[in-house]
């Protein structure tokens, strides 16, 4: 049992469980290094975000309408979503922080983030931002940190929900840059890592070789995975 997970670019993930569902984590299928053979939405069981920003949600429309399904998140976010998209109660994914949500035999699990959010088309408050934990049908969890720098409640996470799989962002400017997102591994006792939200645009000038150097700077046993977008790891 586990998962297989595809980068699909920035911080967008394709999520196929062993279980049989498929799951987007924060799609943007438009971003400019998702590949054009995963442009196209697949049926989706679920579909989960961390914020509003335009670049975590900008596909949720196209990938609803190809399959509707339930749409999880912060409270304000996801309400925003519904009216725009006429979702109906059932896949009103309604959450806030520390909640944790069943869909069939995966859970999700909305942790802290320091970031801000809006929704792209009006500069309206979308609610707090968010990292996610999402548990797999055998307890295989892994934590999208979302958009966030390093905080100390981590430490939380890594107590209450041990990931087995930590995607965390390094591009600097807007979340964490590599360093910091080494000491997050740190305080996550993070077992193994892939770096998101990077290499998009030129502002974000965080790389995956200076991560590593930081993790092993740091000591740490973390394993870095990186990927490019379009390849998968395994959990």
């Amino acid at each position: 049992m586990g998962a297989t997970l595809t980068l699909l670019g920035h911080s967008s993930f394709l999520v196929k469980t062993d279980g049989g569902k498929t799951i987007y984590i924060d799609p943007w299928l438009d971003c400019p290094t998702c590949p054009e053979s995963f442009k196209a939405p697949e049926k989706a069981d679920l579909i989960c975000l961390t914020h509003g920003h335009f670049d975590h949600i900008a596909s949720v429309f196209p990938i609803y309408e190809n399959s509707p399904c339930p749409v999880v998140g912060p409270y304000e976010l996801i309400n925003l979503l519904a009216d725009e998209g006429n979702f109906p109660d059932e896949h009103k994914g309604l959450m806030g922080k520390g909640g944790t949500v069943a869909f069939g035999d995966v859970t999700v699990t909305l942790t802290h983030a320091m970031h801000s959010s809006s929704y792209v088309n009006s500069g309206t408050y979308a609610g707090e931002p968010a990292g996610i934990i999402l548990t797999l049908e055998d307890g295989k969890r892994v934590y999208h940190a979302g958009d966030t720098n390093v905080f100390g409640d981590m430490a939380l996470i890594a107590e209450m929900y041990p990931p087995d799989l930590c995607l965390l962002p390094i591009g600097s400017r807007f979340t964490m840059d590599p360093t910091e997102a080494a000491k997050a591994c740190e305080i996550l006792r993070a077992r193994h890592a892939v770096p998101i939200h990077h290499s998009t645009f030129p502002p974000l000038t965080g790389t995956p070789v200076q991560f590593q150097e930081e993790v092993k700077k740091r000591g740490l046993s973390t394993k870095i995975t990186v990927l490019e977008p379009g390849q998968e790891i395994k959990i």
